[in-house]
């Protein structure tokens, strides 16, 4: 089945409406709130990213201030992203579920998740660290620039085309219930089959776009709180890069979930096949 990109849009836009009241409770507790409680205790992390985009020399010393501060705070990052993962998978289910779970039955099968999640993502960086790490290790040792420039041009290829076939591993776990970190990997590899390319220029155009619509009402409002103080400045920034950060997430689950839902209808439920 060939994915379908504007019925997996009105879908997913489809899934936010249907479901907005709860949604909405998980997307703040989860990723609005500790955001905003990062932004504002550390405006480091918002003004860095912001100096990122600038000059290399500004964006440089940006880079480096934090990874300090990183390496500071990491506990407060670490609790950060295991809720952010447990929303995620919480998120997932109330979306596509229409046994209409309530938040605490989603959120109990997000914790339930976690440790699957977490075990996929790190097979899945360990067997992509390996394909593209020895390659490179040995174009490097041979001392050829070219070759190690080509080894390195293939990894991004390589790279970009294995995230896209793991994509729908969220998807696999909150809405297909796998635990199994192999089946897991699996059932999104078979899932993802024969769109591939579809699925990452779906993901190019909403990344951008939304990019685009972030980064304008981010200046906009910017440029309003900044003319009245650096207090209110900070703490409107905050909430807005907040907001921000909820929607969007929102909204790229919402397709993800839609894209899951689209290709699971021609696909079969076992988890055990062979890799594409």
């Amino acid at each position: 089945m060939k994915l379908d990109m504007g019925r997996a849009w009105n879908e997913g836009t489809a899934m936010i409406g249907a479901n907005r009241q709860m949604v909405t409770i998980v997307a703040g507790m989860f990723f609005f709130l500790p955001y905003l409680a990062m932004a504002l205790l550390m405006p480091q992390v918002l003004q860095g990213q912001t100096e990122m985009m600038g000059d290399p020399a500004d964006a440089q010393a940006a880079v480096d201030a934090l990874f300090a501060l990183y390496a500071k705070n990491w506990w407060a990052f670490l609790l950060v992203a295991v809720a952010q993962i447990i929303g995620t998978l919480a998120l997932l289910v109330l979306l596509s579920d229409t046994a209409r779970p309530t938040v605490g039955e989603a959120l109990e099968r997000g914790a339930r998740g976690f440790l699957s999640y977490i075990g996929a993502q790190l097979l899945f960086a360990i067997g992509l660290g390996l394909l593209i790490g020895v390659p490179a290790a040995l174009a490097l040792a041979s001392g050829s620039q070219a070759a190690f420039v080509l080894v390195i041009a293939l990894a991004i290829v390589v790279g970009i085309y294995c995230a896209v076939k793991i994509s729908l591993v969220g998807p696999a776990i909150a809405i297909d219930g796998l635990l199994n970190p192999v089946a897991i990997l699996a059932r999104s590899w078979r899932l993802t089959k024969g769109n591939s390319f579809r699925l990452a220029m779906f993901y190019l155009l909403l990344i951008v776009a939304i990019a685009v619509v972030a980064i304008v009402v981010t200046l906009v409002f910017g440029l309003v709180f900044a003319a009245l103080g650096s207090e209110i400045e900070t703490i409107g920034n905050g909430v807005v890069a907040s907001l921000v950060n909820a929607v969007v997430t929102v909204i790229f689950l919402a397709v993800l979930a839609a894209v899951h839902r689209q290709l699971a209808g021609s696909a079969s439920g076992q988890a055990g096949v062979t890799f594409e």
